[in-house]
């Protein structure tokens, strides 16, 4: 059969992606319904990598961000490209919200960046895994490598239910996988049971938008 052909967009996306030197990777098989990890996060360049991505790869997914990104005069944009408003509220249980979209789509993929935040973290926010277990969803592991130019998406892990062994894999994974900056990426850990700082609900937000990277 005779290979489907490439649209426009990622006929130009690729071409982008070869002047300017990133190199797209993407795996041979992607689950209709999944979660993707987005890390590290450390710059609001990784938005524009994670488009580049989106484009060049062909691949649909979709990603949260706070409600705060969405507004006008870009908000339809956001939207457009895939962004999925999430309210800050305590009074709402995110993983909740995120699961049942999830329980009420054929196909839907996500990304989410589990650092929260473009500046050091000490741990990373639980609520990708949460929501991932309660779909029964993979994880996909997508990063951003600045040395080597590589973006792309790696491994599945499914989650096990033991958070703490499941985190150690995507440690393994991120180890040699190198942010924009370093000195900002959070360490691939929940958060310690004697820290004093709350984790809210446990998901990811963005000061600006997320996806892999």
């Amino acid at each position: 059969m005779p290979s489907a052909r490439k649209p426009l967009t990622q006929h130009i996306a690729l071409a982008l992606a070869r002047l300017l030197g990133w190199q797209i990777e993407v795996p041979p098989a992607v689950p209709a319904k999944c979660l993707i990890v987005g890390a590290h996060h450390t710059s609001g360049s990784d938005f524009f990598v994670t488009l580049l991505y989106l484009f060049a790869s062909n691949l649909r997914f979709r990603w949260i961000a706070k409600d705060s990104a969405f507004r006008w005069p870009f908000g339809w944009l956001m939207r457009r490209l895939g962004g999925i408003p999430v309210v800050r509220s305590a009074r709402s249980n995110f993983v909740d919200q995120i699961v049942a979209l999830y329980d009420a789509s054929d196909r839907l993929r996500i990304a989410i960046s589990p650092e929260g935040t473009r500046s050091e973290a000490g741990y990373w926010k639980t609520g990708f895994y949460y929501i991932a277990q309660g779909a029964g969803v993979p994880i996909l592991l997508g990063y951003v490598d600045y040395p080597r130019k590589l973006v792309g998406i790696g491994p599945q892990v499914t989650p096990s239910g033991d958070i703490d062994a499941d985190m150690q894999v995507l440690a393994g994974f991120y180890a040699d996988k190198t942010p924009r900056y370093p000195q900002r990426s959070g360490q691939v850990r929940v958060r310690p049971p004697d820290s004093s700082i709350a984790d809210n609900d446990g998901v990811a937000y963005n000061n600006s938008v997320g996806g892999p990277g």
